[in-house]
């Protein structure tokens, strides 16, 4: 035992010495901000409901009622409905309601292709309900009492719902009673409409969801530029996801819900930096529309043009309950503020990157129109760009690049259908954006980047296409960790970043000239001095000027999902950490000057924060660090 301490401290050291390496790099001495700590729980909420064990055992003593029974009468797309329960008998502190939607979840849902033939028990109920919340959850007395109620946050997911009363916890539940039966006035309704940029830069293209199929009725949108100009309409194709199309269990199984019919829809010959207003809805049959609300947006800069664009970056942001349902471990605490926040300050910025883990649904399908709806006062109004993250894509046996389960079985298909990127293949979730000032290079972790393989040419093109003189500021962009990292985790590895990563990438960084680095997948805040191959070329804290010399790495994985601590190990090119929710803001003033913030979510601050000037004689110059073009001798 002794001999196995003093070799894991020998290792540890080691580990310490190599991610010292000196150049200008010096043992960290920058801040250090703790905030508040979580134990991190891989887990979606849902996944602990144990739903296949269920025992049904009704009793008729028992009541539960849900009012109103009709909502969305006024167009809501949202209502807190008021569920009132008695258990006169035996009320427990381990009871428990579960909001189902559909409203039918008994067991002729157990079809084969779902559980199979060879199963040691006989599932009652196989649908994992959408929300859940224990009984005492706001009556404190309900045990005592044996009657209580609670309000629940419902948005229009194209299904009526019923709630249930369960006692056993959710490892061990038994079913006593089933609700009325509530709905949405419309639940087919156009909603949660996410923007986002695509290949040519006098386009933006919008998708919504519905419960409208193509031989119910035509989906389109309707346009114009101005204050209420609905001059245009644009056809909107549709993709649908079918059970089949899921990769394992839970999407396949207890976390199946259809994702409804996915549209998108295209608003071309933009001017640039021009106001639109825009609606998405539907021709039905009869001749009649439904139409959406009305939402506006700006179109993006045209590329080089010299004028102020702000871009808010992170990653792992996730979905929160308002009203404390799902409270098991609480994976994403910090996504509601961080939401909250970004909605306050929407006129502040013009194009959202969220690069990877976006709402952790983790094959419980419902989570997504969940997710969309806590999105949509941001997605609606400013292009919402994502990444692929391992919680999006992860699946054994799918082509992923790492053979874990964390998508859930979703295998990338609901990210690839649910947000429209200006991808060539939908499955290699990687592309290249101009945006004004901006060459923005978006790589998917999840699959292969190592030298030699299609991903490393396409980083190595995007990279080498970015026209300097006209968009100065290289973005290079992924979910997880490719560049550095003090996570605790990266330090236990030894590596400080994903296996292979920087020794495959770094010298397309270097020799591209790649201004900053942005990663999600830990979640914290982590800001590097210009670092290569593990040597920090300059040790200037806040302001960079000149030739460039090396990338700066930023990790803001920190926007809603459980924190996590660093290393105890001081890796020496780290600049500034903090441990709290946040993002990363990027303000181009011109070709010249670019500025990068880290603000916190409780209170919009800025913890951090760096400038970059550089004119483009200095973009063309190099420091020799394997960055200088090779040049002769001869006049």
């Amino acid at each position: 035992m002794a001999r196995s301490v003093r070799m894991f401290e020998f290792v540890l050291l080691l580990t310490w010495l190599l991610a010292s390496k000196t150049g200008l790099c010096h043992p960290y001495h920058g801040k250090y901000a703790r905030g508040s700590r979580h134990k991190s729980h891989n887990h979606q909420a849902l996944s602990k409901i144990a739903i296949h064990r269920t025992i049904i055992r009704l009793d008729p003593n028992i009541s539960i009622t849900v009012s109103p029974s009709l909502m969305g009468l006024k167009g809501e797309s949202m209502s807190f409905v008021l569920v009132q329960f008695r258990r006169p008998n035996g009320a427990s502190e381990s009871d428990w309601i579960g909001v189902f939607s559909p409203a039918k979840f008994n067991g002729s849902l157990c079809t084969s292709d779902k559980y199979g033939t060879n199963r040691d028990f006989q599932p009652f109920l196989c649908t994992s309900p959408i929300k859940y919340q224990y009984a005492n959850f706001s009556s404190l007395d309900y045990v005592e009492k044996g009657e209580g109620s609670l309000n629940i946050r419902l948005i229009n997911q194209r299904a009526d719902f019923a709630f249930a009363l369960f006692t056993g916890g959710i490892e061990n539940p038994v079913l006593l009673g089933v609700s009325n039966t509530i709905a949405f006035v419309n639940p087919k309704a156009p909603l949660y409409p996410r923007l986002a940029l695509t290949a040519n830069w006098d386009e933006m293209s919008v998708t919504w969801t519905s419960g409208y199929s193509l031989g119910e009725a035509i989906p389109m949108v309707s346009w114009g530029h101005g204050a209420e100009n609905h001059h245009l309409i644009s056809p909107a194709r549709t993709l649908s996801i079918d059970h089949s199309d899921m990769c394992g269990s839970p999407a396949r199984t207890i976390g199946w819900r259809d994702p409804g019919y996915i549209h998108t829809a295209l608003f071309t010959n933009l001017w640039p930096n021009t106001k639109y207003i825009y609606k998405v809805g539907h021709k039905l049959k009869n001749g009649s529309y439904v139409w959406g609300k009305n939402f506006y947006f700006t179109s993006a800069p045209s590329p080089g043009q010299d004028s102020l664009q702000r871009v808010i970056i992170y990653g792992d942001l996730g979905k929160g309950e308002r009203d404390g349902s799902n409270e098991y471990n609480n994976f994403q605490p910090g996504s509601l503020n961080t939401t909250d926040r970004l909605v306050e300050e929407l006129d502040s910025f013009d194009l959202i990157f969220h690069i990877g883990d976006l709402c952790y649904a983790n094959g419980y399908l419902s989570q997504w129109d969940q997710f969309m709806e806590q999105i949509e006062s941001l997605a609606s109004q400013v292009p919402y760009m994502v990444a692929s993250g391992n919680h999006e894509r992860d699946w054994p046996g799918t082509g992923s690049f790492y053979k874990n389960t964390d998508s859930g079985g979703e295998c990338g298909v609901l990210a690839q259908t649910m947000f429209d990127m200006p991808l060539r293949n939908r499955d290699k979730f990687w592309y290249s954006l101009d945006y004004g000032l901006f060459h923005f290079c978006i790589a998917d972790s999840e699959h292969d980047w190592r030298e030699g393989t299609e991903q490393y040419k396409f980083v190595e093109d995007c990279l080498a296409s970015s026209d300097r003189l006209k968009q100065p500021w290289l973005i290079f962009a992924a979910h997880r960790v490719l560049g550095y990292s003090s996570d605790e985790w990266y330090g236990i590895e030894g590596t400080f970043s994903e296996p292979m990563a920087r020794e495959n990438l770094q010298k397309l960084w270097q020799k591209y000239k790649v201004d900053l680095a942005f990663f999600g997948h830990v979640h914290n805040y982590e800001r590097t001095y210009p670092v290569y191959e593990s040597n920090c070329v300059s040790t200037e804290g806040s302001h960079y000027s000149g030739n460039f010399n090396a990338t700066i790495h930023i990790v803001v994985g920190g926007a809603g999902a459980t924190l996590s601590p660093y290393s105890t190990i001081q890796t020496s090119w780290s600049a500034f950490k903090d441990l709290n929710h946040g993002f990363g803001k990027l303000t181009a003033f011109n070709r010249s000057v670019l500025l990068f913030e880290y603000k916190r979510s409780s209170d919009g601050k800025v913890y951090d924060s760096i400038w970059i000037n550089r004119e483009y004689k200095d973009v063309l110059g190099c420091d020799t660090i394997n960055n200088c073009p090779l040049s002769t001798l001869a006049s």
